[in-house]
């Protein structure tokens, strides 16, 4: 009765970790973790199997790793040919009715199999890839539980032994079966947060960031500069001639104008290590880089604005550059930046500048900024929170 008790209490923890994980490398691990403890092993690792590669990529590794192995690794795959069983079992036995069982492997298993255990109907004990990289990593026995979600095999999930210890038995099986399902609805759940965190801070008509992840990107920017002096720099353009676009040849061409300048942004962004490509709204985006100098962003920024002027659509864009690099005063607020960078592109509009205005260098800038409006609809929107 106890030993149940500790079960179900594993189970209970597994499904709380998992739940309380804010990112799928969280969520990857409190799986691993969870699953390592209640089974009593020593390492545990989960996988994905990629179909369209035919591959079973590790996602995490934990608990005593073997040399080489990583905790998350970047490119740690296995061909699934040589762990049939995953292909075999759960699209040709599983799919025919029953459940998907988890087995046992050990290291002493021969090449044609017969001394792991296995359910009826489950794979062929003794996959000799999977015995031999017991062996390469000192390992004495595994136990091997299929995941799968939607109704199709998604991965497994691995736990190990160490040499000497007992082996996995029948029991362990059955219980790593369940607690495979629990990793799956966990794994369901993170998932779903991520197509929800997604959907909250991605743009739907060019993919690019929203002003929503803008505003929290700046404001962690912010707090980062005033705690390490690290240069924050914020790029707002504003595309020009959409509405001509729209009213001539359409909305749809006009999307497509987005669409392709979104594409430019993107690629001229991946030239600022971490930088942030994102749409404000309407015909205005931005680019929130956090490291580099201002120097270089301007030099981006140029580059922006040539390749924004080859497009066959539209007629350019206008670009504003404000930098904690350059002379623009204290940083009190990332709203400040925020009127820095529009009131910079404010000026490139005005002046239809084929090339970045750049606050701190255009004495006209930091006034401008610092100005009240002087209308009800003056062109100077200056976003931000106060």
């Amino acid at each position: 009765m106890g030993g149940q008790d500790a079960r179900l209490r594993a189970v209970v923890s597994l499904a709380q970790a998992m739940a309380a994980a804010h990112t799928p490398r969280e969520s990857w691990r409190a799986a691993a973790l969870g699953a390592r403890d209640a089974l009593g092993g020593n390492f545990t690792a989960l996988s994905v199997w990629e179909r369209e590669l035919g591959l079973l990529r590790v996602l995490v590794n934990e608990g005593e790793r073997a040399h080489g192995e990583e905790e998350f690794p970047e490119d740690e795959t296995y061909p699934v040919h040589q762990f049939p069983e995953i292909t075999e079992f759960l699209h040709e036995r599983w799919a025919g009715g029953g459940e998907p069982n988890a087995w046992v492997e050990t290291a002493a298993d021969p090449p044609g199999g017969g001394a792991g255990y296995g359910h009826a109907g489950g794979p062929p004990s003794g996959s000799w890839g999977r015995v031999a990289a017991l062996r390469r990593r000192g390992r004495g026995c595994c136990v091997v539980a299929p995941i799968v979600m939607h109704g199709r095999a998604w991965g497994e999930l691995y736990v190990a032994r160490p040499v000497g210890a007992p082996v996995f038995d029948a029991a362990d099986a059955d219980f790593a079966t369940v607690l495979a399902s629990v990793v799956a609805a966990g794994l369901v759940q993170t998932e779903r947060l991520e197509e929800v965190r997604r959907l909250a801070f991605t743009d739907p008509l060019t993919g690019l960031a929203n002003r929503r992840a803008v505003d929290m990107r700046l404001d962690e920017a912010v707090e980062r500069h005033r705690a390490d002096g690290a240069v924050v720099s914020l790029v707002v353009c504003d595309l020009n001639g959409l509405k001509r676009v729209n009213d001539t040849l359409g909305h749809a061409v006009g999307d497509r104008l987005l669409e392709r300048f979104g594409s430019v942004l993107s690629l001229c962004g991946a030239m600022l290590p971490g930088a942030l490509a994102a749409r404000l709204g309407g015909d205005e985006f931005c680019l929130l880089s956090v490291g580099p100098s201002a120097d270089e962003v301007v030099a981006v920024s140029d580059e922006l604005c040539l390749r924004a002027g080859e497009l066959e659509l539209g007629e350019g864009v206008a670009c504003g550059v404000a930098s904690t690099g350059d002379p623009i005063g204290p940083m009190r607020s990332a709203r400040r930046l925020f009127r820095l960078a529009d009131a910079a592109q404010y000026r490139a509009k005005a002046a239809r500048s084929a090339k970045p205005v750049v606050a701190g260098r255009d004495g006209a800038v930091l006034r401008l900024a610092d100005a009240p409006p002087s209308a009800p609809h003056d062109r100077r929107r200056f976003r931000g929170r106060s």
